[in-house]
């Protein structure tokens, strides 16, 4: 079964008497263990396409199935509910909690899904382990660098084991090395878990490794 799939998915906006036609019917699977890079210039739709997709954002037309499951007929609180249980998010700017050590940040997903302290605490300690920060966990964002912080924010968002990871240039704010390294952890999970991710970059190189490209062309997700 497909991790995630998008029917005919069309979103457009009202700009004064104008009306922009950002995806004009989307069609696009996602396997599980499969990281796809999204490529696409400034403008065309990326951002769109993964908040729709990651149900942070209702679509003008189409069907967001995940699991199996279609979204469209479902409610505000069933789709926080697969937010929260099924699907992780990381984006260019970490968004850790200041205040909270970085095993805290890993750990409160999982409170806020009713995991005991105790087991939240074990799984954040095993994923900061898994992603080369073990000797990290007690310390707070601002004592780490941009790379651990960009792989503490992996380990957040995929605390609660979700089905897919949607990725919005997580190493965009990075040096040519240190994006090489978050990519090498964040690549290495989802092959050690079966994890789908849908990756938006404009990191070439990066995108080339991946077991898929596409991009958006006229409203439209394309094979490149």
């Amino acid at each position: 079964m497909e991790s995630l799939r998008l029917e005919a998915i069309h979103r457009r906006y009202k700009q004064g008497d104008t009306t922009l036609e950002i995806l004009r019917g989307v069609d696009f699977t996602l396997n599980p263990g499969e990281a796809v890079a999204l490529v696409a210039p400034s403008g065309a739709g990326k951002s769109t396409l993964l908040h729709i997709a990651g149900l942070l954002e209702h679509p003008d037309g189409g069907e967001v199935i995940i699991g199996g499951r279609a979204t469209s007929g479902l409610s505000d609180a069933e789709r926080t509910r697969i937010r929260r249980a099924e699907l992780g998010f990381v984006y260019q700017f970490h968004h850790l909690l200041p205040e909270f050590s970085a095993l805290e940040n890993v750990m409160l997903p999982q409170l806020v899904g009713g995991l005991d302290k105790r087991e939240a605490k074990k799984r954040a300690q095993e994923l900061l382990a898994w992603l080369g920060l073990p000797q990290r966990a007690e310390h707070r964002p601002s004592e780490l660098s941009g790379g651990e912080q960009q792989r503490v924010a992996i380990a957040r968002a995929v605390a609660n084991a979700p089905r897919v990871l949607f990725a919005d240039e997580p190493t965009g704010n990075l040096d040519i090395v240190t994006a090489e390294e978050v990519f090498d952890s964040l690549f290495k999970l989802i092959k050690a878990t079966g994890l789908a991710a849908l990756v938006a970059t404009h990191n070439l190189e990066l995108a080339a490794r991946m077991d898929r490209r596409i991009t958006l062309r006229d409203g439209l997700a394309v094979e490149v």
